[in-house]
């Protein structure tokens, strides 16, 4: 018998009995609903600096919540998947942006050449078509010095947005991750620059 026409109803009474060939059978019936949102998170993951098996890794204990949990009567069982999946990497690549996780200032470098970009910070957070008053910049500590003004200036939510902007994701990507519209991604971005323009200025 294909392993497809086996009634989810019956798999998932089967899993609550812990059986694991029940479990398998429902692992191989919906694995393509695990492939589909691990290669749609696959090229921000990288920028995160996320490897591919721990991005599968949580996927799968998405995929496990879904059908340890599933409630036959809120929605079909691969519908319930997919956001139990999808769920789960979001909330992976947010920690994974998270200050005390991933990021560290002193890392950070205005002049650095960010390679997404193929262009220094600088070029990315000001106005490319207007003279930069950051490329007087000596050393280090002026670096840090101005990121610290930058952070301290932005929102938690302008400054997730921010570091997402370092690391080379584009506004559909960030709002992806952040589970908001690439609208409000957008206008975020513009705050953004506006308040580092105000900063420069100082």
């Amino acid at each position: 018998m294909d392993y497809k026409e086996i009634n989810d109803n019956e798999l998932t009474y089967l899993i609550k009995e812990n059986d694991e060939t029940a479990k398998e059978i429902m692992y191989k019936k919906y694995k393509y609903i695990i492939d589909i949102n691990v290669n749609k998170y696959q090229k921000v993951a990288k920028i995160l600096g996320i490897e591919y098996k721990d991005l599968y890794q949580d996927a799968l204990v998405g995929f496990v919540d879904a059908i340890n949990n599933y409630n036959d009567i809120k929605a079909k069982m691969s519908t319930f998947i997919n956001i139990c999946v999808d769920r789960k990497l979001k909330s992976t690549l947010r920690n994974a942006n998270t200050f005390k996780n991933r990021f560290n200032l002193e890392a950070l470098s205005l002049e650095h050449e960010y390679e997404y970009f193929k262009q220094p910070l600088m070029y990315i957070i000001s106005d490319k078509n207007k003279n930069n008053p950051l490329i007087n910049l000596e050393n280090d500590e002026q670096t840090k010095e101005i990121i610290n003004k930058i952070t301290n200036e932005l929102s938690a939510s302008e400054t997730e947005i921010f570091y997402l902007m370092i690391k080379g994701l584009d506004y559909k990507e960030i709002a992806l991750i952040l589970n908001k519209t690439p609208k409000q991604i957008d206008n975020a971005k513009v705050r953004i620059k506006n308040k580092i323009k105000n900063i420069l200025k100082l």
